[in-house]
């Protein structure tokens, strides 16, 4: 199984995919450098989870190149990939017929790791979920914000440096959103992860990323900062955007 390393860089270079006669990703070049947060914003069918699927390997590009810790990902194995990057879909994409455990311990024991059980409860204990009350439990007994907690503390329950999460919060009330939101930047803090975020949400990407990529028909209109992208718009698009989101310098925590 490759390793990928514990600190990675990603980076994507004129990344292309089509998918008919339109273009998902029209040349993207991007980096994440180590332990930051790059947030993927942009209206549907900007080509957001396009791109973030292209560094596990759940989208195999067309042309351009990606690089996980200075490797190209064609050049590690698919599966073991993905094993060694945490992965958050929308809606989480928990076994409904798995506990709460055994979905937890998915990765580690994917991975032959002898201490699987002890890595699940570490994690459920990360997110907030006491393993004794919620470890028995299947999916469809708990809460939205509450599967979102254990898909969370699936992805990171192997140790990944890596973290990609697909619109997480996108379907929880505003409060329980506020929450996982909050949990999410302490884990990343505590775990120092490198994560990218889909998120329509340009309130929630100021809030948790370093930079932010806008991204329109498959290309990048913007990446910088969040206080760079508010107080100064490089295209009239990104300007429009942030003004129909109502996004404003003095929203920055």
């Amino acid at each position: 199984m490759p390793d990928v390393g514990h600190t990675p860089t990603l980076r994507a270079d004129g990344v292309r995919k089509q998918y008919g006669a339109e273009p998902a990703l029209d040349g993207v070049s991007l980096r994440v450098e180590r332990g930051e947060c790059l947030a993927l914003v942009g209206e549907s069918g900007a080509g957001k989870s396009t791109l973030l699927r292209c560094f596990n390997r759940l989208v195999e590009p067309d042309a351009g190149t990606v690089w996980v810790d200075g490797r190209d990902v064609r050049a590690l194995d698919a599966v073991a990939l993905r094993r060694l990057v945490g992965y958050v879909p929308q809606e989480g994409g928990l076994l409904p017929h798995w506990t709460v455990h055994r979905n937890v311990t998915l990765v580690p024991w994917l991975r032959d790791m002898p201490d699987a059980d002890t890595l699940a409860d570490i994690a459920l204990e990360r997110v907030g979920l006491a393993p004794g009350s919620f470890g028995t439990r299947h999916p469809g007994q708990l809460s939205g914000g509450q599967r979102q907690r254990v898909a969370l503390a699936r992805a990171v329950a192997a140790g990944p440096a890596v973290v990609l999460l697909d619109e997480p919060f996108g379907a929880l009330d505003a409060l329980t959103r506020a929450d996982m939101q909050t949990l999410f930047l302490a884990l990343r803090r505590e775990l120092r992860l490198t994560a990218v975020l889909v998120t329509h949400d340009l309130h929630e990407a100021a809030l948790l990323a370093d930079h932010i990529a806008v991204l329109r028909d498959g290309a990048v209109e913007q990446i910088a900062p969040p206080a760079e992208l508010l107080a100064a718009p490089a295209t009239p698009y990104v300007a429009d955007l942030l003004a129909r989101a109502r996004v404003r310098p003095d929203d920055l925590p």
